[in-house]
């Protein structure tokens, strides 16, 4: 497919893995943009010189595009970006942050520029940051979220709407018919964050991927709202959280409940009840682990099979 996405980062399929904590290091990125699509490296769970190992190791195992996700709100994103321009990545997807501060360092290096949004606001903002590209998520989708709660269904067309440059849909999206969805909704590609943590390339621990295997609708929820909106499988700590939000508790008390590492006890280390499980909603659809090559040749292929089938429908 030859499309804004695919020619904007040199990649055969515009489906992008997204760059998520403690599951998208180098085997992960490297797999996916082995298999046509573009593999990011989730750099919100990595210290400067362990992102350094996994951009080089990726290199060495790919010589297709791959990129960098990065929490603009990372306490060392100033290593960070030194690392990246250092390194000669060409593609950041910003997040979690404010894209006026770095994006013009980042293009004046030659990196092609991505941000994450939540509602068109914020993909205008984005824009006239100078990205390249926006991605819209909706509600649905794990990890940290917009506050708004706006589904993808209603986001990427309201972002369609005020936005030039290409817009990639994320958010409950795990198959072909949803990528096709988000495609007729206005997007130019797609990114993909839970599907993929479902995979043996993916670092998360055998304990997260089992429990999103078994996951159903209703199991995850957004969760503190007063910090950083997250997306849960529901636990133990998830209902800690949920009491305390019950109670009205402060942003100073759920940090301090959070404390530090939560998520890497849970996600990487595979504490299924005192670790944060962020997943999307769409993990009620993942029923299997499968390699990232063959998820990303299944989407593609049911995402063009469907397409023939509604153009067949409208003769």
């Amino acid at each position: 497919m030859n499309n804004s996405i695919t020619q904007l980062f040199g990649i055969q399929y515009p489906i992008i893995q997204a760059g998520m904590v403690w599951a998208s290091g180098w085997q992960l990125a490297s797999a996916v943009s082995n298999a046509g699509g573009l593999g990011l490296i989730g750099a919100g769970s990595m210290y400067p010189a362990i992102l350094r190992e996994h951009i080089q190791k990726t290199k060495a195992a790919t010589s297709q595009a791959f990129g960098v996700n990065i929490p603009l709100l990372y306490p060392d994103i100033a290593d960070i970006i030194a690392i990246i321009i250092e390194e000669k990545v060409g593609i950041v997807f910003t997040s979690a942050g404010n894209p006026k501060i770095w994006t013009p360092v980042l293009k004046s290096h030659g990196i092609k520029v991505a941000h994450v949004v939540s509602s068109s606001k914020f993909a205008l903002k984005a824009q006239e940051a100078g990205c390249d590209a926006v991605v819209a998520e909706g509600f649905e989708a794990g990890g940290h979220n917009g506050r708004e709660e706006t589904t993808s269904m209603v986001l990427i067309p309201a972002v369609r709407a005020v936005i030039d440059i290409p817009l990639i849909a994320a958010g409950g999206i795990a198959t072909g018919k949803q990528m096709l969805a988000a495609m007729v909704l206005g997007a130019d590609g797609v990114q993909i964050g839970s599907r993929f943590v479902c995979t043996p390339e993916a670092s998360a621990h055998t304990n997260f991927k089992t429990a999103v295997l078994a996951a159903t609708e209703g199991d995850t929820q957004l969760s503190m709202k007063k910090l950083m909106p997250v997306r849960l499988l529901k636990n133990e700590f998830y209902s800690l959280i949920e009491k305390a939000e019950a109670e009205g508790a402060s942003a100073e008390i759920l940090t301090h409940l959070l404390g530090r590492a939560r998520a890497k006890k849970g996600m990487f280390e595979g504490d299924m009840q005192e670790g944060e499980l962020e997943i999307g909603q769409v993990a009620a659809l993942i029923h299997s682990i499968k390699p990232a090559a063959d998820i990303v040749k299944e989407i593609w292929k049911e995402y063009l099979s469907t397409k023939q089938q509604c153009m067949g429908n409208t003769l």
